[in-house]
């Protein structure tokens, strides 16, 4: 069995264990009502039946009709998304996976594309028409587009556990690229969406204000959870999560100093 991605997660044991149960509840309802794609729902921001029309029910908001930045998450749930803004001549920031670069970041410029924008934003294209770079290379972001396991009513997240689209979150905070009006979006099937209260929730935690479904737009912006203040929460941080991005390694060097 392979290990769990919060594995190498700080925080409160109880809260760590909720959020493991509900997980393990979602995968295992898009399982059985096959609502998952390949290569399976578990241990991954599941590819979801229905990605591209929640997609195009994003695509028909103002917000995104108004946004010329977009930073999102890398999996194949938001593929469609990042396709779609691609295709609307947006600029899409793409996280190189697990951050695990000192350049932590894919840009994707829609004017200059070595592949068609459906191939461009896949993981393993992206390379041949983005180029890395560092967050104080990036513009400040219009919307922000990220993959959850599950989502509650009231914008609170739960990724794979790996902590990885929080820390995303919390860098771009700190660089001035997010900013308290830009607004978090995510793409989910119906089977990922809790009722507000049901969702586990910790300090560092970053919410979501909009939740699109391909059946409907959840708006949480009225009984949203709070963004966390400032930037890295580093008591949240095991040495290990430190150890293997190194962007963190560098950045609390640089805070000692």
């Amino acid at each position: 069995m392979s290990r769990r991605h919060d594995h190498d997660a700080g925080g409160d044991p109880g809260t760590l264990a909720r959020k493991a149960e509900l997980r393990e509840e979602v995968w295992t309802a898009l399982t059985e009502q096959k609502a998952s794609r390949f290569p399976g729902a578990r241990n991954r921001i599941s590819n979801f039946v229905g990605a591209e029309a929640a997609a195009r029910r994003l695509r028909e908001l103002d917000v995104w009709r108004a946004a010329r930045t977009v930073k999102s998450n890398p999996d194949s749930a938001q593929l469609p998304v990042r396709r779609y803004a691609l295709e609307d001549g947006k600029t899409v920031y793409m996280a190189v996976p697990r951050l695990a670069e000192d350049d932590p970041f894919f840009l994707l410029d829609p004017d200059h594309l070595a592949d068609p924008p459906h191939r461009a934003v896949s993981i393993e294209n992206a390379t041949r028409s983005a180029r890395r770079v560092a967050v104080d290379e990036l513009e400040p972001v219009d919307l922000v587009v990220t993959g959850c396991v599950a989502v509650g009513a009231d914008g609170a997240r739960l990724g794979k556990g790996g902590g990885f689209a929080d820390l995303e979150f919390a860098l771009a905070r700190a660089a001035g690229l997010i900013s308290d009006d830009t607004l978090v979006v995510t793409t989910v099937h119906e089977l990922q969406l809790r009722d507000a209260g049901v969702v586990p929730w910790a300090d560092h935690d970053a919410p979501v204000d909009l939740i699109v479904t391909p059946d409907r737009v959840v708006d949480c912006r009225e009984h949203r959870r709070n963004r966390p203040e400032g930037g890295i929460v580093w008591d949240s941080l095991t040495e290990d999560k430190i150890a293997a991005i190194p962007l963190l390694g560098r950045l609390r060097e640089e805070a000692r100093a």
